[in-house]
């Protein structure tokens, strides 16, 4: 690039217009020999904001599915939004914001995945109750000790597991999805 500059000014110095347009011309289309370098692409850091990107927007997920099914009235057996139980709101919870299939009922679906002790519990694992010796409940963990579930006094609503009601029937978590965030 230096030694075009260098015929440049030369040709400018003669006040020859010609040559100046001639001598463009001929660079636009010649190689300077000096490679065009393109600055390195950090795939790791891509790799790392997508991987960001995924986890926020599985994170909404849950949260758009409980905006969508807020205030819903509990129904034993109800699987739509004119009454729905714990282990429909799940199951289609679960369908809806990470496409992943689980079982209608919350005894099937207390075998799915993995057992999680409760300190290694992340947003997304499934949180169970038993609520009484016959009846468990389920609920979708949302971090911060919180969980979405569809209880039968307030219909779909967001709990706290510290709750002294839900703490005192606290059963188990289970990851049925593998991807950590």
């Amino acid at each position: 690039m230096t030694y075009l500059f260098q015929i440049f000014q030369s040709v400018l110095n003669k006040r020859n217009e010609f040559a100046v347009i001639i001598c463009l011309i001929s660079a636009g289309c010649s190689s300077s020999g000096v490679q065009n370098h393109q600055p390195k692409v950090d795939t790791k850091q891509m790799r790392y904001q997508q991987n960001v990107s995924d986890s926020a927007k599985r994170e909404a997920s849950f949260f758009s599915i409980y905006n969508q099914w807020q205030g819903v009235p509990y129904r034993l057996g109800g699987t739509n939004k004119n009454g729905i139980d714990c282990s429909a709101f799940v199951q289609i919870a679960y369908r809806d914001a990470w496409q992943l299939p689980l079982p209608r009922t919350t005894k099937m679906q207390s075998k799915m995945g993995e057992n999680i002790n409760y300190s290694d519990a992340k947003y997304g694992d499934l949180i169970f109750f038993k609520t009484s010796k016959i009846t468990n409940h389920v609920g979708v963990y949302l971090g911060n000790s919180r969980f979405m579930h569809a209880s039968t006094s307030k219909g779909v609503i967001i709990s706290r597991i510290d709750n002294p009601y839900w703490a005192s029937k606290f059963w188990q978590f289970r990851r049925v999805d593998n991807q950590s965030f």
